[in-house]
């Protein structure tokens, strides 16, 4: 593993998976607090909402953020399965020495951060997921129902035909790239009021901007391959997590639609599930430090 200072609050490292990926990370807050991974949404980056160090610093929590396969500076994982990301995270939490650790996982990252409850139950001691996708193969659940129309088309052409998603994803990733605002105005088409009032915001905005420009540095295919996987099996059931998850999400969220977290709760044994009525998607960055709480008891 290499790493190299960034700032005081922060360790910015370099991480190489047994296949020979390589994984860039970032830990904020105090290096000797209680492990939080983070797991970022879609597209999206290890630049993505957090809390300032300071406060992380002062809660006693050091937060592990790490471009997800394709996205920023690590290397790309053709064929990854949700499953997949729990690999990855015990790969970091052992080249960062950590024994015990939590994770959280917003939108697109939430699937993985199920992911690591499932598969590392001996690791893992909590884990939240905000705005979650549920399996696209969830029965009893019409996976579509209250999606944006631009998420429809994305998802079925994913499913369907992925070279078509391919051939759409690589061109507008390119123009993102080259000016980042083009996805925040693409989005505001479709955004609820909620949304609207948090986008607005021109810290988060800036935020917005920097972490989408970081996600597709290199190339589209972080995007492309989440999009595949969450159209394709996980490779785990949701039922089989034992241990404490806790579900959060905005009844008014367009882009993954409350009742995937209404389904997961009803098949994860241990869930909490909170439905705020006011919120929308993107309140997800405002729940995100009373999450940490949680995920810190």
């Amino acid at each position: 593993m290499q790493a190299q200072n960034r700032d005081s609050s922060g360790l910015r490292c370099r991480v190489r998976t047994p296949a020979g990926r390589n994984l860039m990370v970032e830990r904020l807050g105090d290096p000797n607090g209680r492990p939080v991974f983070l797991l970022h949404g879609t597209p999206g980056s290890r630049l993505g909402p957090a809390p300032r160090g300071m406060v992380l610093y002062q809660r006693g929590l050091q937060l592990i953020a790490y471009d997800r396969p394709g996205y920023g500076l690590s290397d790309r994982h053709e064929g990854r399965t949700v499953a997949d990301t729990a690999q990855d995270v015990v790969t970091i939490a052992d080249a960062l020495g950590l024994d015990k650790f939590a994770v959280v996982g917003r939108s697109g990252g939430a699937p993985g951060a199920l992911a690591c409850a499932a598969l590392l139950p001996d690791r893992v001691t909590k884990v939240a997921a905000l705005v979650a996708l549920a399996p696209r193969d969830a029965e009893g659940l019409d996976w579509f129902e209250g999606m944006t129309v631009h998420n429809v088309v994305e998802y079925t052409i994913a499913f369907e035909d992925p070279a078509e998603l391919v051939a759409r994803l690589i061109p507008r990733s390119d123009e993102i790239r080259r000016d980042p605002v083009l996805l925040l105005d693409q989005l505001r088409r479709e955004l609820t009021e909620p949304d609207r009032r948090v986008v607005s915001d021109a810290g988060v905005r800036a935020m917005l901007l920097r972490n989408y420009q970081e996600a597709l540095r290199i190339s589209a295919y972080g995007w492309i391959d989440d999009a595949l996987a969450f159209s394709s099996p996980w490779g785990f059931d949701p039922a089989d997590i034992p241990g404490p998850v806790m579900l959060w999400h905005g009844a008014q969220d367009v882009f993954s639609p409350p009742g995937h977290s209404r389904w997961l709760a009803r098949r994860i044994p241990g869930a909490t599930a909170v439905v705020e009525p006011a919120a929308a998607h993107f309140d997800a960055l405002h729940a995100l430090p009373r999450i940490l709480n949680w995920l810190a008891e």
